[in-house]
């Protein structure tokens, strides 16, 4: 059996009130039809639900127990409210976000996390990808927000900036290179590298680059992740071009150097892209809003 929400909302007023024609009154409504929906709801149910008297109504003990499911509904229908404004206000839900390496090894940690003590009620999903299937995956709705680097070619987003961050040649630490103050992508056609994999940004774009020097760079080891290639760089198995941020912490142990790369390309932005940011969730927009505050 289906009940017509409205008319149930109109008998609990006239069960309140004790009159069909208060209850016209408070809703603007004719008696009339306020009448004919009550008259309507019980023919549905198959019993009388008021006693009609000469002055206001009755409500019989079968409308007494849908008054109870009534109310009942009502206290369910204001909760519905309370918790779907939550999701528009943007207090709670969960931000799906993708991030390059770079991203995710140098600022997303402190950011993320002083974003989700302010919003305990929101979760976030983060993936690691490489910048071209993280600008794929915004484009193609299967994130909210993506971190990519400013190296690869974005169509189709609206993209901010998040931050800027270097790159930099690393090195063992007895390598020949250890004292230089800075290099060229010319001085090390030479050296054996520890790369990343090609589809990565940072790889792809030094490979390039050295295509335009008319050479090829010289990889011995090829790794997943920033924490293989330095560790292969500690054994000395080659050098690296890594972001600053994924280097620094660890010139402690001594076994790396680090050498500025006097590249043009060496500094670079790392960019938020978001498909539309009319419509992007408002708990999504917070977090943006977050992340382009921490570098403005």
């Amino acid at each position: 059996m289906r009940h017509d929400l409205i008319s149930l909302q109109l008998f609990q007023l006239v069960a309140q009130i004790g009159s069909i024609a208060g209850a016209a009154t408070r809703q603007n409504m004719v008696a009339s039809a306020v009448s004919k929906r009550i008259s309507d709801l019980e023919a549905q149910i198959g019993t009388p639900l008021l006693y009609r008297k000469p002055r206001g109504v009755e409500v019989t003990v079968a409308g007494q127990r849908l008054l109870a499911h009534v109310q009942s509904l009502s206290g369910l229908m204001e909760q519905i409210d309370v918790d779907m404004k939550r999701y528009a206000d943007g207090r709670q839900g969960t931000i799906r976000v993708a991030a390059n390496s770079s991203a995710t090894t140098q600022f997303l940690p402190e950011d993320l996390a002083e974003f989700v003590t302010a919003n305990p009620e929101l979760r976030i999903e983060l993936a690691e990808l490489t910048s071209a299937v993280i600008l794929d995956a915004v484009r193609n709705g299967r994130c909210d927000i993506g971190i990519y680097s400013g190296l690869t070619d974005a169509v189709g987003v609206e993209s901010f900036l998040y931050r800027r961050d270097t790159l930099v040649v690393v090195t063992h630490a007895t390598h020949r290179l250890r004292e230089a103050d800075s290099v060229s992508l010319r001085d090390l056609l030479d050296e054996d590298f520890v790369a990343l994999d090609n589809t990565t940004s940072i790889q792809s774009y030094v490979r390039a680059a050295a295509g335009r020097l008319g050479a090829e760079l010289k990889v011995r080891v090829t790794v997943q992740s920033f924490d293989g290639v330095r560790r292969m760089v500690q054994a000395k198995l080659g050098i690296a071009i890594l972001p600053y941020g994924a280097v620094e912490p660890y010139m402690h142990d001594g076994d790396l150097k680090m050498v500025q790369l006097a590249e043009p390309w060496a500094k670079r932005d790392l960019l938020i892209a978001v498909r539309k940011l009319e419509a992007l969730p408002r708990h999504a927009q917070l977090l943006l809003e977050n992340l382009i505050g921490t570098w403005s």
